[in-house]
């Protein structure tokens, strides 16, 4: 089984798909827009990119944070507002922007589960920073690191409770960031002790989480030379030891321009540095050659830990999604109100 997971073309899969995902064997797959027309296609294709690679249990990833980011959307799912939303109405109250938080995230999970994918990349549990790039945004809880942790913390527990893994990103912070990751690498110059202070927080309160993403991040405090994904100093020094997480550690997408060289490097680069899976979502098929040329069979330290992560999936809890919608909009009414 490779340390990758990787993305596939369109709404189903081609030969030359199939035939590279048996060969290869990555441990999971990640879905796109791209990759989804309805409910019964959607369930088709996670069943096809299961059977390439013989485990019915291989994780299947979406991004489906709500807001701008969401890859399944009307009409056939639930337009979940962003974060911030939540952030916004534990303002006001902060047991019901818990309480609309959890039922969010019990529904995404519903939804997630029925069409089979068993990890959504999410929450985002980076702080809001409003000099920072537009990225983030609305994207983030709030702008304080205990609420952001504490929402954070609320949408793992609905995602687990729904039969969905959760993965908590961008490790260890990508609020600062002044430039978009997909396009450049953002620098960041707060200093390690403002660092510790604030970023870092969330991603310690949900430490013993089963998988992270990390940042296409220089911080310049670390290591002002290479980005956390491939920098064992941060990995080793900050995300493994300060932050103190011992789960999957995931690299956000190897496609950003964030990171440099070809794929097979941005691949070994980013393993050698204490990744202990690469993520590839473009679908193209040569790019993806190129990545499972520069990373390894899963195995050792890194086997494990993924190996306690999908141990973590359980069968949905019973839930009444009806009520659990109605309960949701008449918080979210609140913050309509004022």
């Amino acid at each position: 089984m490779r340390a990758a997971i990787f993305g596939c073309a369109g709404p189903d899969l081609s030969k030359a798909e199939i035939a590279f995902f048996r060969d290869v064997r990555p441990w999971g797959f990640i879905l796109f827009a791209r990759n989804i027309v309805d409910p019964d296609q959607l369930r088709a294709l996670n069943a096809s990119l299961r059977d390439s690679v013989g485990r019915a249990d291989a994780p299947i990833f979406i991004d489906q944070e709500g807001g701008r980011v969401a890859r399944m959307k009307p009409p056939f799912w639930r337009a979940a507002p962003p974060a911030a939303r939540f952030g916004d109405l534990s303002l006001i109250d902060s047991e019901k922007g818990a309480r609309a938080c959890y039922l969010n995230a019990r529904l995404l999970a519903a939804e997630l589960h029925a069409a089979g994918i068993n990890a959504n990349c999410a929450p985002l549990i980076d702080i809001a920073v409003p000099s920072a790039h537009a990225i983030i945004g609305d994207r983030a809880f709030a702008g304080s690191a205990a609420l952001v942790a504490g929402l954070g913390a609320m949408m793992c527990r609905g995602l687990l409770e729904g039969g969905v893994l959760p993965v908590i990103k961008h490790i260890p912070g990508h609020g600062r960031a002044g430039a978009d990751s997909h396009l450049s690498l953002p620098v960041v110059d707060a200093d390690l002790a403002l660092l510790a202070q604030t970023d870092f927080v969330p991603f310690q309160k949900l430490a013993h989480m089963p998988l992270a993403m990390t940042a296409h991040i220089a911080y310049t405090a670390i290591d002002p030379d290479r980005p956390a994904t491939q920098s064992p100093r941060l990995i080793g020094d900050v995300i493994r030891d300060t932050i103190g997480f011992d789960g999957v550690l995931m690299s956000d997408d190897l496609g950003m321009a964030a990171l440099t060289g070809d794929f097979t490097a941005r691949a070994r680069d980013s393993i050698a540095a204490g990744c202990d899976i690469v993520l590839h979502c473009s679908g193209d098929l040569d790019e993806m050659r190129a990545v499972a040329r520069g990373t390894p069979e899963l195995a050792g330290a890194a086997a494990r830990r993924c190996d306690r992560a999908l141990a973590q999936l359980r069968p949905p809890m019973a839930f009444d999604e009806a009520a659990a919608r109605d309960a949701l909009h008449a918080l979210l009414d609140m913050l309509e109100a004022g």
